[in-house]
């Protein structure tokens, strides 16, 4: 039902993985910062218990619903004078489409489901999104 309704909402890709503290995840993670190869996002740095322990950010938090969202955008520039801009630029920021339409799928959780708590992030969270291993 949340697959069939995330997809109405334009999502390609929806996975659901637990709540759980990723520690082989944090292990590379910390790793890498330690090489520098985070290079000038000294934000990579900050949060780091939140970003391996989803319920850290979300208390109570059971599942990890993540979802892909293709953004692309045909429009291309026309004035090979001005300065380039990534085509995800183009039109409305993507952080508001995006959010919104996660913010209606949790509505519909919520109507369908019952009492769902939950947050939408939008890269807006020092959330791990890619390293989730969909289980379920």
């Amino acid at each position: 039902m949340i697959r069939a309704e995330a997809q109405r909402l334009g999502f390609e890709f929806v996975g659901f993985a637990r709540a759980e503290r990723l520690d082989d995840e944090a292990r590379r993670l910390e790793a890498w910062l330690h090489q520098g190869a985070h290079g000038r996002m000294a934000y990579m740095e900050n949060h780091f218990d939140m970003r391996i322990d989803p319920t850290l950010l979300v208390p109570g938090a059971k599942t990890v619903i993540c979802l892909t969202f293709n953004y692309f955008n045909p429009e291309k520039q026309h004035d090979p004078e001005a300065p380039k801009i990534s085509q995800y630029a183009y039109g409305e920021d993507y952080h508001l489409v995006v959010k919104d339409r996660l913010k209606d799928l949790l509505q519909f959780m919520q109507a369908e489901i019952g009492e769902v708590n939950g947050r939408c992030f939008v890269d807006s969270a020092p959330v791990m999104e890619r390293e989730y291993p969909y289980s379920f």
